[in-house]
């Protein structure tokens, strides 16, 4: 069978990177080797308009042309030509690993780009300040550059393929035995940049229950926490509609994006095209990130900023803190607890003490109005929040963030995950130092259920509504909130 045959070539291609240690090696991902294949193609392309009318010039004796002109002209067609490549799949890896099966749409992509900026100097006159012969001689040159640069690409990825030094995005693959049967690990990662990290199939539908199911999916769920992975990659038939839909339903617990591939069915239509230059656009997207990529690193960014910089000021504040700790009672300067951060990760939090027990089980007792485990200095420090302080170094590891949901203690978490639902949901950003919830005044203590369920609801309002600006507003209100002394 076709996709029989493509698995064992791509099983032989990439055998090697197990056997080699992946210390000691440059490591290119599967997304960058195209954007640098992306950018060596508007090099080359530059590189040979200005060469071109400069050889020109030289031997045919041609008019004297300004070098900004080439430049200009040979930039403007690069980045054209990259951009139409690109939108055709053109710098997939597929394409890089074999050019001689698509020289024709890559000459054509060329080609096309080329007469446009052709037609575009005439229309506006540039052809007398660029002659004919420079612009002959520099899509000669083009064409052959752009040739040797797709060998030289084809070499390169093999080579790094070999090293194991090409990594795709780590996944956990979730699917049916048949389906599994015929989607190999190197298929994965050769047409859809994917490494697997786990392999979990489901049991056969004849022979399971729905909690068989469940159990290998908390599994799955399990893996990707601990191995730390960037998705879940589903190999389901897509006429397993039950199935499919009790699989989207747990996933929902984890932040993760979930891509359902092609079947195998649908794959034997498409034939070569399935696993071609429009590949992953064949997979279905049916989860996705709460945040993408760049609004995550502008909240780091934030987190970071913020962080290091009240760490630095408030350093004496620290000092004055833990020393009245110590003359006030008995026991550690900082208390820490183990609680769920984002993706239900467990992270030790910090917190100045503030009472005389430090409870880390399966039984954890809220504090309450007046509670006698609370210390005097410990009383004025909750106040005030100023015990949430040292939750700093938290956010500077990276555990947690400025902004977003509160933490609560693990006896807690497995409590309201079974009362209320989509209280999972919190967990699809880090928890955060202060939040929606605390800034419309559900602050402090929970005794009730209904407060829990008000404040989850707000949680996931968050979750849904990120913005750089949300999280500047709740910063600021959060400084006016800890004045109104609610939390005890």
């Amino acid at each position: 069978m076709y996709f029989n045959r493509l698995s064992q070539i791509a099983e032989s291609e990439v055998d090697a990177r197990t056997s080699i240690s992946a210390s000691s090696r440059l490591h290119v991902s599967y997304k960058n080797i195209e954007v640098i294949a992306g950018l060596v193609d508007i090099l080359v392309i530059t590189f040979a308009s200005v060469f071109g009318g400069t050889l020109y010039q030289h031997f045919w004796s041609g008019p004297n042309t300004a070098i900004e002109v080439s430049l200009g002209v040979g930039l403007s067609e690069g980045l054209l030509y990259a951009y139409v490549a690109s939108s055709r799949g053109l710098y997939r890896l597929p394409v890089l690993l074999s050019p001689s099966r698509y020289l024709g749409r890559i000459f054509l992509a060329w080609a096309i780009v080329s007469l446009f900026v052709a037609i575009f100097l005439v229309f506006l006159k540039g052809d007398a300040l660029l002659p004919h012969g420079s612009i002959v001689a520099s899509a000669l040159l083009q064409v052959s550059l752009l040739l040797l640069a797709r060998w030289f690409a084809e070499k390169t990825s093999r080579s790094l393929m070999a090293k194991g030094s090409l990594p795709g995005r780590r996944v956990v693959t979730i699917g049916e035995p048949s389906e599994l049967m015929r989607l190999s690990t190197a298929v994965l990662f050769r047409y859809f940049g994917m490494n697997e990290v786990v392999r979990v199939s489901l049991p056969a539908a004849k022979a399971s229950s729905p909690d068989d199911v469940l159990v290998d999916l908390d599994r799955a769920l399990h893996e990707a926490r601990e191995r730390g992975v960037d998705g879940f990659v589903l190999a389901l038939r897509w006429s397993s509609k039950e199935l499919l839909e009790t699989v989207r339903e747990r996933l929902r617990a984890s932040p993760l994006p979930a891509h359902l591939l092609p079947d195998y069915t649908i794959r034997s239509v498409l034939g070569r095209r399935a696993l071609s230059t429009n590949g992953p656009e064949l997979s279905l997207e049916i989860q996705r990130a709460p945040l993408t990529t760049m609004e995550r690193a502008v909240k780091r960014t934030l987190d970071i900023l913020c962080a290091s910089i009240g760490i630095v000021l408030l350093t004496p504040l620290f000092l004055l803190i833990a020393v009245l700790i110590k003359l006030d009672s008995k026991g550690p300067v900082i208390f820490k607890q183990r609680r769920n951060g984002f993706n239900a990760k467990q992270f030790v939090i910090f917190k100045f003490r503030s009472m005389t027990v430090q409870e880390d089980g399966a039984v954890v007792t809220q504090a309450r109005r007046n509670d006698r485990r609370v210390t005097r200095v410990g009383q004025f420090l909750r106040r005030s929040s100023l015990d949430e302080l040292p939750q700093l170094f938290n956010v500077l590891m990276g555990d947690m963030s400025l902004v977003g949901p509160r933490p609560h203690a693990l006896a807690h978490d497995n409590e309201y995950k079974v009362l209320i639902a989509k209280y999972a949901f919190r967990h699809h950003v880090k928890p955060g130092m202060t939040g929606w919830a605390q800034v419309n005044g559900l602050r402090g203590e929970t005794g009730r259920l209904e407060q829990m369920v008000e404040r989850v609801k707000l949680d996931l309002w968050y979750v849904n509504h990120w913005s750089f600006g949300l999280d500047i507003n709740i910063l600021i209100r959060t400084c006016f909130e800890v004045l109104r002394n609610r939390a005890y």
